[in-house]
């Protein structure tokens, strides 16, 4: 047998001791390296430097399913729109879907709304001080609840988000299906005890575990463990399991569904329809579509027949866009009206109205949803 020399003894004595950490140790032991590490690298966003309770609020349902550097100048927007509570009451819903357009998942914005209106109506318009009031607002779910519990009141709350379970799964080398709700609950009662027992600023505890989620232990591709603060004492990377750790269900597959858009412009005004107010971007604009792929030759006559009138029609590029469940393949044609029509004539059609709109009303008034960005000017 080798015999290992002094250094080697010692590195060895050191990783058996860290390997057998219990999980209450090794969470209590990665908490000030981590704070070390977030005071070095953490952005700047400006809900940080003002974390007010609605600045954080508004941060927060904006960052659900979009990354930070896209969300910037969004939350710039809004908040310079709408500086409070009351402001965001009162806004009128397409004012509202406007500012929010290009976010997507325009439920947020409906429910920042409702909860806004809440909170005036019952709490002078502010937003509830803890946990548990917040849990009641339209809107708002654990993570969020959390978040602005510790982050903006800073109370000993938990904030658990993908970035959360990710690290610290990793941390623990736990195996369980990250996608479990139970397995979430497990980790926030989890962090609540550590927070009650080493008491770290929740503030800063709770910005710097997402930090680290997003910047070395990241969601896509292979995490940074040689920038990572919990290098020597994260479980996974000791057991080599990095690569399979956090476990997560399948993903559903989406459904493809192939549809044809339609840029109908007569000069300057192009057509538009607004959605129905329930199911897939509810009550959001559209330029007007249909399922299935028309040739050149189809859309021409299918619109010849609708308008009554001579049409020049040509190909514009393809798009595609990817929603939670379902996935749009998009060919797409300019139909040129080449008669000047009366700006706002209704044009009649099964599934709602389209109506003409200058370019604009389209950029300042209406809501267009991402998924027809690619024929936006």
């Amino acid at each position: 047998m080798e015999q290992l020399n002094f250094w080697d003894y010692l590195l060895d004595q050191n990783n058996i001791e860290i390997k057998q950490l219990s999980e209450t140790e090794r969470l209590d032991q990665s908490v000030q390296p981590l704070l070390e590490w977030f005071e070095v690298f953490a952005r700047t966003m400006p809900w940080r430097s003002n974390p007010e309770p609605y600045w954080v609020w508004i941060s927060e349902i904006m960052l659900q399913q979009t990354r930070v550097e896209a969300v910037r100048a969004y939350f710039d927007r809004f908040i310079a729109a709408l500086p409070n509570i009351e402001s965001l009451a009162n806004i009128e819903d397409e004012k509202l879907m406007k500012l929010w357009e290009g976010l997507g998942y325009y439920s947020r914005a409906r429910n920042l709304k409702k909860a806004a209106i809440v909170c005036v109506e019952q709490y002078h318009g502010e937003l509830p001080r803890t946990y548990e009031e917040l849990l009641k607002l339209p809107g708002i779910g654990s993570y969020t609840a959390g978040a602005i519990a510790s982050i903006a009141y800073e109370q000993e709350v938990p904030a658990v988000d993908g970035n959360v379970l990710r690290v610290i799964s990793r941390l623990l080398a736990w195996e369980e299906d990250i996608t479990k709700q139970s397995v979430k609950r497990k980790m926030e009662a989890a962090l609540l005890k550590l927070m009650k027992r080493v008491h770290p600023n929740p503030r800063t505890f709770t910005a710097a575990l997402m930090e680290l989620g997003a910047l070395v232990c990241i969601p896509n591709g292979a995490p940074c463990c040689m920038e990572c603060p919990w290098k020597s004492i994260c479980l996974a990377r000791i057991q080599k399991k990095v690569e399979r750790i956090p476990v997560k269900k399948k993903k559903i597959v989406r459904k493809i569904e192939e549809r044809t858009v339609f840029l109908i412009q007569d000069g300057d005004l192009t057509a538009i329809k607004k959605r129905p107010s329930t199911g897939l971007l509810a009550g959001l604009y559209e330029l007007p579509n249909i399922e299935g792929f028309y040739s050149e030759q189809e859309v021409k006559r299918i619109w010849e027949e609708k308008l009554k009138l001579p049409l020049t029609v040509e190909r514009l590029k393809d798009g595609k866009h990817i929603f939670s469940h379902i996935e749009w393949h998009m060919q797409a044609y300019r139909v040129i009206i080449p008669k000047i029509l009366e700006q706002n004539k209704l044009l009649r059609e099964q599934e709602g109205e389209l109506f003409f709109v200058t370019q604009e009303e389209l950029n300042t008034n209406y809501a267009l949803p991402n998924a027809f960005k690619t024929w936006k000017k």
